[in-house]
């Protein structure tokens, strides 16, 4: 693979490397990392509002048995992914895994064509749930691929310039949706969805291909690492398809990166039912105002993003360290959940979210993926999964019921609120805990 001189620093090129914090020989493998991610998000956010509107048509009494499906799900595919992981090299796994779903697109794609309106609607809950899986398992291959080529000192340099492309390819497939669907239907947009999908196979093969540079291009790597390691795109992880699940039960420290996951989800969720029952009192039946307020919302939390990603996330990792990248966005949970307690108004609701939600894609999410940068391959691709997949999905359940709960015993927005306050105090306490452990492991990376 070609990368940029390792002594050159001068030229457009060299300034744009070097303003982005990356080392000579690492500009043209984060591009190409930017440009995978880029294509994974583009293809999710295709499909998702047309994921949205089925589930709408489903009923909102079935949501919760839609989101009970897809935690179902998720932990009947892990154990094929993983399969896989143990059977196949490295570009191999992940090319059949995105081509199986893009296969599934295609299959969605016919099957729509030929049901009627009342057979939709359950094909169209089969959707939904696919899509929910859909979604987490390419973005944690992604992430995946991308902590088994990036060294520790790289992910915490880089992840963060990474996620701009997930970012500007979340907003461009909605845009291509939202422009389109009245021009070509949405069930042509999943067709769509399978080319950029397909795209995104094609640059994973090429950031497969390009450890061999990143392990040169680190100052950090030992010289006999850099010479003697095998391209580990050439290995098979081996193992068996439940190790992931073994792992996670047997290491504090992966159980740790799930506890967090857990933390991070109950608490979206019970924030997001909490934005339901804000806007709904402000706004009533006026469905225009609340899309115009969800509008607001989102365009703010993709600014913020952005701007973080590009000029505070590799630097607030760099200065701070992980543990404290880590504990950001709980500090900012329990902050934002207190003063909901006390004031549960608009206001506040919109103030905390965006803040959470930018945090979460700035700070948190680069963060947590460089914790899997001191691992070995095999948690890197199935302890990851499982963690990323069914424990993410099995917080959205924990959240979303005892909220239901919580709320039929008679708490209000306040009460429930402060609820929030000691999960989100243990969910600092963990960042902590997790962010000594990485140093320590950062400090004994594997070389496989």
């Amino acid at each position: 693979m070609t990368t940029d001189s390792a002594g050159s620093n001068t030229g457009l090129f060299g300034r744009l490397r070097a303003s982005v914090g990356a080392q000579p020989g690492e500009g043209a493998v984060l591009l190409w990392a930017t440009a995978y991610y880029f294509l994974v998000l583009c293809a999710y956010y295709v499909i998702r509002p047309i994921r949205d509107d089925m589930g709408a048509a489903s009923g909102a009494e079935n949501l919760a048995w839609l989101f009970t499906g897809t935690m179902v799900g998720m932990l009947l595919v892990h154990p094929l992914y993983t399969s896989l992981v143990s059977k196949l090299k490295r570009r191999q796994f992940i090319g059949w895994t995105y081509r199986f779903f893009i296969l599934n697109l295609v299959v969605f794609y016919l099957i729509f064509r030929t049901v009627s309106a009342e057979q939709a609607i359950w094909v169209g809950r089969i959707f939904f749930i696919w899509t929910s899986i859909f979604n987490l398992f390419v973005v944690s291959v992604f992430w995946s691929l991308l902590t088994d080529v990036f060294r520790p000192g790289q992910g915490k340099r880089l992840f963060g310039v990474v996620a701009v492309g997930g970012t500007i390819g979340a907003m461009l497939g909605a845009t291509i949706t939202t422009g389109l669907v009245g021009v070509m239907g949405p069930l042509n947009l999943m067709l769509v969805s399978a080319v950029i999908l397909e795209l995104a196979v094609r640059a994973s093969h090429v950031l497969d291909r390009a450890e061999a540079d990143m392990r040169a291009a680190d100052p950090e790597s030992p010289a006999e690492v850099v010479t003697a390691r095998p391209a580990a795109s050439e290995e098979v992880i081996g193992g068996g398809m439940l190790d992931g699940i073994k792992h996670i039960m047997s290491s504090p420290y992966l159980l740790g990166i799930a506890s967090l996951i857990l933390f991070y989800t109950i608490s979206s969720t019970f924030l997001y039912f909490q934005q339901v029952d804000v806007v709904a009192r402000t706004f009533g039946e006026d469905r225009a105002a609340r899309t115009q307020v969800f509008g607001a919302m989102d365009i703010a939390v993709n600014a913020l993003t952005l701007l973080a990603q590009l000029f505070i996330t590799g630097r607030f990792i760099k200065w701070l360290g992980i543990g404290a990248a880590l504990a950001f966005l709980p500090v900012v949970t329990l902050l934002g959940f207190g003063i909901m307690g006390f004031a549960p108004t608009l206001a506040v609701l919109i103030g905390f979210q965006v803040a959470r939600r930018a945090g979460n894609f700035a700070i948190q999410r680069p963060a947590r993926e460089a914790l899997f940068t001191v691992l070995s391959r095999s948690d890197k691709y199935k302890a990851k999964n499982f963690s990323d997949t069914f424990v993410y999905r099995l917080g959205d359940q924990v959240g979303a019921w005892s909220y239901t709960w919580m709320a039929v015993f008679g708490l209000g927005l306040s009460g429930l609120a402060f609820t929030m306050v000691p999960l989100s105090a243990a969910w600092l306490g963990l960042a902590v805990w997790l962010g000594r452990k990485y140093a320590v492991r950062e400090g004994q990376a594997p070389t496989k």
